[in-house]
């Protein structure tokens, strides 16, 4: 019988565009250099606001990945 063992890694992201740009720029930018990732939470979500516009998206979350045999 084989357990599976994850690891949790917090990450922060930034976007120009949206929140889901900010997620998908950290998730591919963790993929270059962590393998086997399995899933990701998002815990957070702020904006940087400059006369009335989002100036900067940014997103905080869990990326969870196995832990290799």
């Amino acid at each position: 019988m084989t357990t599976t063992v994850l690891k949790v890694s917090d990450l922060i992201s930034t976007s120009d565009k949206s929140w889901q740009d900010a997620v998908e720029k950290g998730l591919d930018r963790a993929s270059k250099t962590i393998r086997n990732i399995k899933g990701i939470d998002v815990t957070n979500w702020k904006a940087q606001v400059e006369n009335g516009k989002i100036i900067e998206y940014r997103v905080v979350m869990k990326l969870a990945f196995e832990v290799e045999q």
